[in-house]
């Protein structure tokens, strides 16, 4: 094991103890705030939410959509692909910016057309992460390991931990996720959003807040992803990951 490799070790021992640790106080009084918030959110914004997962879903499990070119740093050091994701997530978080302030100041329709071009901008975004840690996104398996890696960077803690258990495990416990619960998957990511994303749509300050939303929610990704596949890298070697 090189000195950067030790390195990636210990980010990820950090990651994962950031990730098993409970909201803070502001943040759990912020989730019963949006509890009752979204009772007044209109139906055509959660059906919009909602359609907009569900076939994102469909396309990811079907390979229909976001099929890439397959390891796109093969021979490359862990350090390497590191910078190349580095790369790529830049590229894809100043497009999400500007998709964000574009539909945020175009107010409620195109605000709710955010949705769809967002999800889309994450999964391609995945999908790229897949391919340069070494993994074929053709196979069904990694399409579904994309899926999860998605729900781990946005959901509640209890779903939290039991994904990232999924994550550490997942050559021994793939099959039993094969039939994704697409349900449980939509609304995780629907209660994640949308506070945020209702004031997205707000007259005056859509644009402001879209663009800062999606930078946030592209950087959450980039780092879960890159942590999720470095896990199943190093785990190759178990003793490096007791």
């Amino acid at each position: 094991m090189n000195d950067y490799e030790l390195k990636a070790y210990d980010e990820i021992m950090v990651w994962k103890r950031k990730m098993r640790k409970p909201s803070n106080l502001l943040n759990r009084m912020s989730k019963k705030v949006q509890a009752k918030i979204n009772g007044y959110i209109p139906e055509k914004v959660m059906n919009a939410i909602t359609v907009a997962i569900k076939n994102m879903v469909q396309a990811c499990l079907n390979g229909s959509q976001w099929i890439t070119k397959k390891d796109q740093a093969a021979g490359l050091s862990l350090e390497e692909k590191d910078q190349l994701l580095t790369q790529k997530l830049s590229n894809y978080r100043k497009t999400a910016v500007v998709e964000g302030a574009g539909t945020g100041a175009g107010g409620i329709l195109l605000g709710l057309a955010d949705f769809p071009l967002l999800l889309s901008i994450k999964m391609k975004f995945l999908f790229d992460a897949a391919s340069v840690y070494g993994f074929d996104t053709k196979d069904y398996a990694e399409r579904v390991f994309i899926l999860q890696v998605f729900k781990l960077a946005f959901s509640s803690d209890e779903v939290r931990d039991e994904t990232l258990a999924v994550i550490e495990h997942w050559e021994t416990r793939k099959q039993e996720f094969l039939d994704l619960d697409w349900e449980e998957f939509q609304q995780e990511y629907r209660d994640y959003l949308d506070f945020a994303k209702m004031l997205q749509l707000m007259p005056g300050i859509g644009a402001a807040v879209g663009a800062v939303v999606n930078y946030n929610l592209l950087d959450r990704l980039g780092e879960t992803a890159k942590n999720c596949y470095r896990l199943r890298l190093l785990s190759a070697s178990p003793k490096w990951l007791d």
